[in-house]
């Protein structure tokens, strides 16, 4: 297993000059796009209008390009060099490179915060709850965090479909599905370091100091289908339709490709 310090370098080689994280929610197959919509859809139910979001992880700016043309006031904050230069031509928003784990925001600054990304690529439980004491520590009291996760049991499908089954070493594929953790060598180029389970994240964020904690499936149980179609209107539509009526069952969360968790910083 890398060391935090040799993950952190490897993903900022990954997404510095190997992979177009745009692309991935804005047309490279259908799951990117309703993942991208189903996060729009939970922010617009939480935002009020000009409210202060903390894009964390944000990559290129999707998120933040479309939270700052509707007036919102973002700050993107991403590891990654090539990613915030990217984000910077948007316009509209700030961007810094910095960690999810030590925020330069000062103390309840904002009223939103997406971690929609560090914490699949952040190893230890303890480096994760760093990274979501973080938020916590820039959100004022009722501020909400947005914190993504890859789906433990949809990954190990995913894996099992990419490859012969026989291929797959059997002792870390067990690992990956008890525990989240992911070998180096299980999944090439992506350095993806835990999965996690619906009920495991909602444990993360809670004890981070999060109230009222739900877990949902972004993509719904069709997920690992929508990566293999392009992103029609009528196929997005549909998606989308059958993750909004999933989102009553609880069950169904761990059969989509992303998890997404709400959480509210309580009041003072």
């Amino acid at each position: 297993m890398s060391s935090q310090p040799d993950l952190d370098r490897r993903i900022r080689a990954y997404y510095g000059g190997q992979f177009d994280e745009a692309t991935r929610l804005t047309g490279r197959s259908a799951a990117g796009v309703v993942e991208r919509e189903r996060v729009r859809e939970a922010l617009a139910a939480l935002l009020s209008p000009g409210s202060r979001v903390l894009d964390v992880g944000g990559g290129t700016g999707v998120h933040a390009a479309w939270l700052a043309g509707l007036g919102h006031d973002v700050t993107l904050v991403d590891p990654v060099p090539e990613h915030v230069a990217a984000a910077g031509r948007h316009g509209g928003f700030a961007a810094e490179v910095g960690d999810a784990r030590a925020l330069s925001a000062p103390d309840a600054s904002v009223d939103a915060v997406l971690l929609l990304g560090p914490l699949y690529h952040l190893r230890s439980r303890a480096d994760r709850l760093t990274a979501l004491r973080e938020a916590h520590r820039v959100l004022r009291p009722g501020g909400h965090v947005l914190a993504g996760a890859i789906t433990r049991t949809v990954a190990a499908v995913d894996l099992v479909l990419a490859a012969r089954f026989a291929d797959l070493p059997p002792a870390d594929l067990v690992r990956l599905l008890e525990t989240g953790e992911v070998a180096d060598d299980l999944v090439p180029g992506f350095p993806v370091a835990h999965l996690h389970t619906a009920e495991e994240l909602h444990g993360e964020v809670a004890d981070a100091g999060f109230d009222g904690v739900r877990v949902e499936g972004l993509e719904g149980p069709g997920s690992l289908a929508l990566e293999l179609v392009p992103a029609t209107d009528d196929v997005v539509e549909a998606a989308l339709l059958l993750a909004r009526r999933a989102q009553g069952h609880p069950a169904s969360a761990d059969l989509a490709g992303h998890l997404l968790a709400v959480g509210t910083r309580p009041a003072a």
